[in-house]
């Protein structure tokens, strides 16, 4: 491993000063974060005066973290909320939005040709560490492959770069940022192979989402040198400050905007709130609304973003209605997209009642419902086995000349599918496929639910890919929890190890998940390996999983040093017996009577699925 990171850091120190630039938190002071009591106020002059880490000729107004170096921006090109956008209902248009996508952009190697798979393969087995060429004594861990030893494979491997290629190794290696930014690298130096916008969003996106916030403005900064910022370059640095929390500096990038020469109007602003609420600052985002008023004119665009939060990203029905009323009370002009985000989180919260109140206000003001509203109701319909009613819904809707998407069946049937009415649920499912529309990865999901044997969940597996779908990680989450529920640990294994070959495993999320199923099953000391795994690769459990693998760890070291004692009693026995010091001995260790006289009771209790000596 040290081997790795030290090549690897080397090669990092030569990349930064072949870029001139100088990057580390020496030159990058700390701030106070300014009081936000009173709002946040966009292009004030209230930040100090602080050089990006990069070299500009100017300075830039930024504001900076009181805990974190200045700009440690991280990234992630997550699909921003789009108000204009057609969602689906309850839960699962909610549910996409949600999804954690890091936006690479991920191949798809059922659609790409022969050549390329190829290509792919053995650059993937190289970076890996798990090609042929490695010998005997080599290592799957690819960690403890120098750097210097995987870029003279990656030379001799005598394949010509195209940026298809390049993406579509970023977009599997995506889960380990050292061999990404090494690849990225390696690729930027080979004759007739020149990096893009695409492959520069997809490494700054790994990096970011890794942390390495340096290095990759390091990177924007060699695009600004070549002339291919463009605003998205910046956005996925704000949403990304966004999924950390970190509202201050999503401002500070905000204001990059201007000093990249990018026009900033309204849209733009909007994008900052929509990525804000995205990751449920919700709060802050209402404040900076408010606080810039007079910048950025009220518009119902704006708060529907900052509703839709409150409705479906938060899903505070109490705070969605104040915002609901505080709109009224405005004069915001409330429009379909309002109705249909507060509608949709009334149906999620099987309000049935105040969803069809307000599917009649909305009729009352003439206000055609829209693809989400029906959704929204239709779920609502089904999660109160009211399916037969939702059915007819979905019927008004068509003859309206409102015609359903996936996300419309969705609505059907994952409420359906969680009520175990499989009949009702494939029977919509069937009617989906008739009508020529592709299933969704949560339609799959809703059916994956409820399979009742492992011959059911994999013909469900072979369907999906049948019908183009590929299972995502979740899909393996879902199947590694039911056969750990089942006892079924070898095929666990062999789904992990699917989730290993297809880069789906290197997040903390699927490695909780099997520490939990395998201590489910006894296997403790797989689940700690799993567990050391982790910390290998610098991931950190969350609390509960932690609480799990120390308790484990201190019952085990307990019962070694019991096992030790006992081990050293026994040998005091039989060094001193003698046939008249037996039985003195025996009542010193007995405690004053004969230990085979007298037997030893101890309760034991049992606690969070371990068993104590009292």
């Amino acid at each position: 491993m040290w081997k790795f990171r030290r090549g690897f850091s080397l090669l990092n120190f030569s990349y930064d000063y072949c870029l001139g630039v100088r990057v580390n938190s020496m030159n990058l002071g700390r701030t106070h974060v300014p009081n936000f009591v009173t709002g946040y106020k966009l292009f004030s002059p209230v930040a100090e005066n602080l050089k990006y880490p990069f070299s500009f000729s100017h300075k830039i107004q930024l504001f900076c973290s009181a805990t974190s170096d200045c700009l440690n921006l991280d990234s992630n090109s997550t699909e921003l909320i789009n108000v204009s956008d057609e969602s689906g209902c309850g839960n699962d248009e909610n549910d996409e939005l949600s999804g954690e996508d890091d936006g690479i952009e991920a191949g798809k190697l059922g659609f790409i040709d022969e050549k390329l798979k190829h290509d792919l393969g053995v650059i993937l087995e190289i970076l890996r560490g798990s090609g042929p060429s490695q010998g005997e004594n080599s290592c799957d861990n690819p960690r403890l492959i120098g750097g210097a030893e995987v870029t003279n494979k990656l030379n001799q491997c005598g394949i010509s770069l195209t940026s298809e290629l390049v993406v579509e190794v970023l977009s599997r290696i995506r889960n380990d940022w050292e061999l990404a930014i090494m690849f990225f690298l390696w690729a930027g130096k080979q004759p007739d192979y020149v990096h893009s916008v695409r492959q520069y969003h997809s490494i700054i996106s790994i990096l970011a989402k890794r942390r390495k916030f340096d290095t990759a403005w390091s990177l924007i900064d060699e695009m600004r040198k070549a002339g291919i910022v463009n605003p998205k370059t910046l956005l996925i640095m704000i949403r990304r400050y966004a999924a950390t929390h970190d509202v201050v500096n999503a401002i500070n990038t905000f204001h990059g905007f201007k000093r990249f020469n990018f026009l900033v109007g309204v849209d733009d602003f909007q994008k900052l709130l929509s990525a804000l609420t995205r990751y449920k600052n919700v709060q802050e985002a209402e404040q900076l609304l408010f606080s810039n008023r007079n910048t950025y004119q009220f518009n119902t665009k704006s708060f529907n973003i900052i509703l839709n939060g409150w409705c479906n990203i938060v899903g505070s029905p109490r705070e969605a209605n104040r915002f609901w009323r505080l709109m009224i009370e405005l004069g915001v002009k409330r429009d379909v997209f309002s109705f249909s985000s507060i509608i949709s989180c009334y149906s999620k919260l099987n309000r049935l009642k105040e969803v069809l109140k307000l599917f009649g206000q909305m009729k009352e003001m003439g206000i055609l419902p829209d693809r989400k509203a029906y959704n929204s109701i239709m779920h609502a319909l089904a999660k109160e086995g009211r399916a037969k009613e939702a059915l007819n819904l979905l019927q008004i809707m068509e003859d309206k000349g409102i015609a359903p998407n996936v996300v419309t069946y969705n609505s059907l049937i994952k409420p359906l599918c969680k009520a175990k009415k499989r009949d009702e649920a494939q029977n919509v499912f069937d009617v989906m496929l008739s009508r020529g529309l592709k299933p969704s990865i949560r339609t799959f999901h809703a059916f994956l639910g409820i399979q009742r044997s492992g011959e059911e969940a994999f013909m469900l597996l072979d369907k999906m890919k049948e019908l183009g779908c590929q299972p995502n990680k979740d899909s393996y989450l879902i199947l590694i929890r039911k056969f750990c529920r089942w006892q079924q640990i070898d095929i666990v294994f062999t789904l992990w190890d699917q989730m290993k070959e297809n880069g789906l495993n290197d997040d903390v999320t699927s490695h909780v998940a099997l520490i939990h199923g395998l201590f489910l099953n006894g296997k403790l000391e797989e689940a700690h390996k799993i567990y050391s795994e982790m910390k290998e690769k610098d991931m950190n459990p969350d609390v509960k999983t932690e609480e799990l693998i120390q308790t484990w760890l201190s019952n085990k070291q307990m019962e070694l040093e019991t096992s030790h004692v006992t081990s050293s009693e026994t040998k005091l026995v039989d060094s001193d017996h003698v046939p008249g010091k037996t039985k003195s001995i025996r009542k010193q260790i007995g405690g004053g009577s004969d230990a085979t006289e007298q037997p030893e009771f101890r309760k034991v209790v049992k606690e969070r699925g371990f068993s104590f000596w009292e």
